[in-house]
């Protein structure tokens, strides 16, 4: 059988794609064989290659971190715009940081995860960043607080119980604190959400990645944080972000004497 027959049988949609790819890594008959063998049982395929392609860059990824979907672009390009240059962005729950990787030099990068292995391939993926390994906000430094233009995030959304109904590629291969979003796949966006005022500066803005299933719900956590919130949809590739907006203080007009 043949290296497209065998991917073919194994259930991956684009066999001869994947199959030109695998040979393009390998660097012998038999390490060929090796890739092969690690696609053939349900191992993503960019965690094979080393790389995945993101927003037209390839990313850095290794074995047992959340590969970036391609609807994470649209997250990546509402932040990017959302920037002003020589400003101060933060990418939380960044794993191997695509959001920081495409906002780039043009600002001030912060990006931080729990998993020191994410961090290690964020650090490569973003290399003007300043990248932290801890929980959420916890490994910012203390001066952004109040000083923050955007934060981005693409925080485990997946309900708990949802996770068995994923693709092996996902439940199996990535870690499940990728995944899970809890019991209704927000208990990341209520943490992230309530703390967002504190760090962002007036008009800064919050983008979490949800489903179109959890717009309303995520864009509602925003708005019980005091932020002004909106949901923005790209149909092509299935993404959905909510935006949140901190508003600028009212000012008080003097009283007429």
């Amino acid at each position: 059988m043949g290296i497209v027959d065998e991917l073919r049988a194994a259930g991956c949609v684009f066999a001869e794609d994947e199959a030109a790819l695998l040979a393009d890594a390998a660097r012998s008959a038999a390490e060929l064989r090796a890739l092969l063998a690690r696609r053939v049982v349900g191992e993503p395929l960019e965690t094979i290659l080393g790389w995945v392609d993101f927003g037209g860059r390839r990313l850095v990824v290794r074995p047992r971190v959340f590969v970036p979907r391609r609807r994470t672009e649209f997250l990546a390009e509402l932040a990017r715009t959302a920037t002003p240059d020589g400003g101060v962005f933060v990418e939380l729950c960044c794993g191997v940081a695509p959001v920081a990787a495409l906002v780039g030099g043009r600002a001030q990068v912060f990006a931080a995860d729990i998993d020191p292995v994410a961090t290690a391939c964020a650090g490569v993926n973003a290399p003007t960043a300043t990248v932290a390994t801890g929980d959420l906000y916890a490994p910012l430094p203390a001066t952004l607080r109040g000083a923050v233009d955007v934060i981005a995030a693409n925080a485990p959304y997946v309900p708990t119980a949802a996770i068995a109904l994923m693709p092996p590629e996902a439940r199996e291969h990535e870690p499940h604190a990728t995944l899970d979003g809890g019991a209704d796949g927000l208990d990341l966006h209520r943490l992230i959400a309530a703390a967002a005022p504190a760090w962002l500066r007036p008009s800064g803005r919050l983008f979490i990645e949800t489903s179109d299933d959890q717009a309303d719900r995520t864009a509602a956590l925003m708005a019980a944080a005091g932020l002004t919130a909106h949901i923005e949809r790209d149909p092509d590739r299935d993404a959905t972000v909510a935006v949140g907006l901190r508003r600028r203080p009212t000012l008080a007009h003097p009283r007429a004497t």
